[in-house]
């Protein structure tokens, strides 16, 4: 290959890849569901001094609109968007700075940018700020992604928002998603431990069954009901007197968190509180192995966003089976029922004794995006109610709401998946393999 592109004298001077026959992927449900429509792409740098520019200027004039007025933000379907009473005010704000601002699309599409990195990209949750750098938080593992940016300009957008140095946005080269990538295989296989719920899609859209393996030992988990609460302020506090109860007896607990900004939240209550405790998130993951498996051993508290025990083992230290094993604690319930599972699944493992529990609130993201005008009654009924308020009612609320999450998602994917045939059939250079 080397020499066929620029005459090298040895193949082994440039890498490639050998072909695409068979790949076997862990965490598939992750990869092939959960990022199905992350795109991979190949760029490369494009210096446009004037686009930096523009997006800074983008996030001045976004801070001069006002929401409902100008524009409207769609929680559920992440969308902003310009009222006409925005359109007009931005043509009046823009007017003076010229450029590309003279234009109608290109200064809405700028400014809708601007006002998508302020109201639906949060610090600490979709990304935090290091070394004066804009790094993306994977909203499944909890982990960092360094070399990953936002497209269409909205990485700019967020780094613009923060203050720190906007890179030029990169020249995009070729692109394909994971889930059209995957599918180029012949055969294709992996590994997970929650795949059952998504065995219709693996079908669907790789043609791959789904076999469920019988774990080595019979499992010991007992899952306890939801406990629900009225608000966020008093979710908080029953969590962390849901821990101190715990705590007491001896047992382990592991918390579970969906973003950076929530475990330093609860990391700061429970240091009032006097509790020691471990915090595993995408800031503090340098020792993530060593914590993980320490998380089993008697009296310890470990606060941790997803991205808690996935390849590390939590052992049970000595006498903890006796005390009824490792606690789970979930503080928030996923869009997907499986990540649920997957944080509930770090405890009761080879056999041991286990138990997990979700503690959820009617001001939960999960809730106000999905089923805002359900979680709003709700939440004027019970607006003046203490202690928990979990009932079929309130649990079938979040039932709901999952459920219309994860329909979403799969719409998602599958108009991706449309997309990737059309490109198949009508753009391939060649038909498909028998």
């Amino acid at each position: 290959m080397a020499k066929i592109v620029d005459g090298a004298a040895s193949a082994t001077d440039r890498l490639v890849q050998r072909g695409l026959h068979r790949a076997i992927i862990d965490e598939a449900d992750s990869i092939l569901i959960d990022e199905a429509v992350t795109p991979v792409i190949i760029s490369g740098q494009a210096p446009n001094p004037e686009a930096v520019e523009a997006f800074q200027q983008a996030a001045s004039l976004a801070g001069l609109l006002q929401s409902g007025e100008d524009y409207k933000v769609s929680q559920r379907f992440r969308e902003v968007d310009l009222t006409e009473e925005g359109k007009r005010r931005l043509a009046e704000l823009a007017e003076p700075l010229g450029g590309i601002w003279t234009g109608a699309r290109r200064r809405e599409e700028m400014i809708t940018q601007a006002l998508t990195a302020g109201e639906l990209y949060l610090r600490d949750k979709q990304y935090v700020v290091q070394e004066g750098k804009v790094v993306i938080v994977d909203e499944f593992t909890g982990r960092l992604m360094p070399d990953r940016e936002w497209r269409d300009g909205l990485h700019q957008a967020v780094s613009a928002k923060e203050a720190v140095e906007v890179q030029s946005p990169k020249e995009t080269f070729s692109r394909v998603s994971f889930q059209r990538f995957f599918r180029l295989y012949r055969k294709l296989s992996g590994m997970t431990g929650t795949a059952r719920e998504g065995w219709r899609e693996f079908w669907q859209i790789y043609h791959t069954p789904v076999v469920v393996i019988p774990t080595n030992r019979p499992c010991a988990r007992t899952v306890l009901p939801d406990m629900a609460l009225a608000d966020e302020k008093a979710k908080w506090a029953a969590i962390v007197e849901q821990i101190e109860e715990i705590h007491r007896t001896g047992r382990p607990i592991l918390v579970g968190t969906r973003s950076v900004r929530a475990s330093e939240h609860l990391s700061a209550m429970l240091t009032v509180g006097g509790l020691d405790h471990s915090v595993l998130n995408a800031v503090r993951h340098a020792e993530e192995a060593q914590i993980v498996a320490g998380a089993g051993q008697a009296g310890r508290i470990t606060v941790a966003t997803n991205m808690a025990g996935r390849g590390t083992d939590i052992k049970l230290g000595r006498g903890v089976a006796q005390l009824g094993g490792l606690y789970v604690l979930a503080t928030e319930r996923h869009e997907a029922g499986r990540v649920d599972r997957q944080l509930f699944g770090r405890s009761a493992r080879q056999g041991d004794p286990g138990t997990a529990r979700a503690v959820v609130s009617l001001e939960d993201e999960l809730v106000r995006r999905y089923v805002p005008a359900i979680a709003a009654t709700l939440s004027r009924r019970y607006a003046h109610a203490r202690g928990d308020i979990a009932s079929r009612m309130v649990h079938g609320v979040f039932q709901l709401a999952q459920h219309r999450a994860e329909r979403l998602a799969l719409r998602q994917r599958k108009a991706v998946l449309r997309t990737d045939d059309w490109l198949d059939q009508y753009l391939g250079f060649a038909g498909a393999e028998q």
